[in-house]
């Protein structure tokens, strides 16, 4: 999600349609660790008050790290 804000909305709508829910406060890296048994992963990032160059490269680690790391099967932008 591009914001705090908006993660947490997300997050929340999906534990009300009975999701397990991680949500992530900031760009995960080779030390976050792995969520385990849950339906989504949501990462809260600054993408939308930050420079344009630092929003896609965050955007773009997250998503490096949701597929090769988490192991995630659906990304959603």
């Amino acid at each position: 999600a591009d914001d705090f804000t908006g993660a947490t909305d997300i997050a929340g709508f999906m534990v009300q349609n009975g999701w397990k829910v991680v949500q992530l406060l900031n760009e995960p890296n080779e030390n976050t660790p792995i969520p385990q048994d849950v339906d989504a992963i949501v990462v809260s990032l600054k993408s939308r008050s930050c420079p344009v160059d630092e929003a896609i490269s965050a955007s773009v680690n997250a998503c490096r790290w949701l597929k090769e790391s988490a192991k995630c099967q659906q990304i959603f932008f």
